[in-house]
């Protein structure tokens, strides 16, 4: 390997390092300011699935397309977000992404790709598909990503896309976060069989990757876009990974549905950041200090946005009606 080559190599550990670093900083001020009760509506914490979203997003140009969920804090900061934008919008701020009216669940951010969160479960499939199709026809070699967790295996809009997808060949990635419980109910007693298959039913090539490896989804990330571009698509990903949280901020009392002890070893060894970190300190790629300094810097930016944001004007009244549209019987939509 050249030594610009390694260089090139080293920089983008520690942008994924970063980013990772980031989306977690970004989720334990979220928590804090929905328990000071500052923060309307629920949320839904990412944490514990930094690799996922961090090593697909890095493997995709600005002007490539995600779609997310209802926990889709991570993909809008992997897919390059502002934190005080985002805590504008969670918020209810006029500075938000979406003007403070979408909050939590509802992020978009079209300058970096992210066509939005979505709070219904596996609700995004059409859209993400449909910004695939558009590509396609216009000529475009942009690949959408489809965010979505286990629990949209079970909507019936999933398979109707990838159906479409599958017989047009679009560049669409459907990346399927299986973090072992939909809502507050295993994965296995809700999906029968094997979670790939329902992909390949359709013709479609699936994968199955370590979703707290972020070097692992990468290199396969980097593999489908690539392919994908040149008209391969559509592929499908499972990507095995656990959320630290509950289902929500307000899922505390766990211990029904998931034992204590399954949630400490994934925090304890399956970790993605700190075990990145470890892979970091062993290559030689960072060292102890550099490691403390990144931790050191986004915290301080996080800390810098909630402040920004907790003082940042509301919309005004005026605004109410703005960019809210209803269709009319026999009509188009008005505002």
């Amino acid at each position: 390997m050249s030594r610009n080559s390694k260089k090139s190599n080293d920089e983008a550990y520690v942008r994924m390092y970063q980013q990772m670093v980031r989306i977690r900083a970004f989720e334990d001020n979220a928590n804090k300011l929905y328990l000071a009760a500052k923060m309307p509506g629920l949320t839904h914490m990412y944490s514990g699935q930094e690799a996922v979203a961090v090593g697909i997003c890095e493997a995709l140009k600005s002007t490539d397309k995600i779609t997310s969920t209802h926990r889709g804090h991570g993909h809008c900061v992997a897919k390059g977000a502002d934190f005080k934008e985002m805590f504008c919008e969670l918020l209810g701020k006029e500075e938000g992404y979406c003007r403070g009216k979408g909050g939590s669940m509802h992020i978009a951010d079209q300058e970096n790709g992210n066509l939005g969160a979505n709070a219904i479960v596996g609700g995004s499939a059409g859209i993400a598909t449909g910004a695939a199709l558009s590509a396609k026809h216009l000529g475009k070699d942009d690949v959408t990503v489809c965010f979505f967790g286990d629990g949209a295996l079970g909507q019936g809009l999933l398979y109707e896309v990838m159906n479409m997808a599958a017989l047009w060949n679009l560049p669409v990635i459907y990346a399927c976060e299986n973090n072992l419980y939909g809502e507050y109910t295993k994965v296995e007693e809700m999906a029968a069989g094997e979670l790939t298959a329902r992909a390949k039913a359709f013709g479609i090539e699936a994968h199955i990757v370590d979703g707290q490896d972020v070097l692992a989804v990468n290199k396969l990330s980097q593999d489908l876009v690539a392919r994908a571009r040149k008209g391969e698509g559509p592929f499908f990903m499972q990507l095995n990974t656990y959320r630290y949280h509950g289902h929500h901020v307000g899922d505390i009392n766990r211990e029904y549905y998931r034992p204590k002890s399954e949630e400490e070893l994934w925090k304890t060894e399956r970790d993605p950041i700190s075990n990145f970190a470890k892979w970091l300190l062993k290559e030689k790629v960072l060292t102890e200090a550099e490691l403390n300094q990144i931790e050191k810097d986004v915290q301080q930016d996080a800390k810098d946005a909630v402040t920004y944001a907790e003082a940042a004007d509301y919309p005004d009244v005026s605004e109410v009606t703005m960019h809210v549209y209803k269709q009319n019987q026999g009509e188009g939509a008005s505002q």
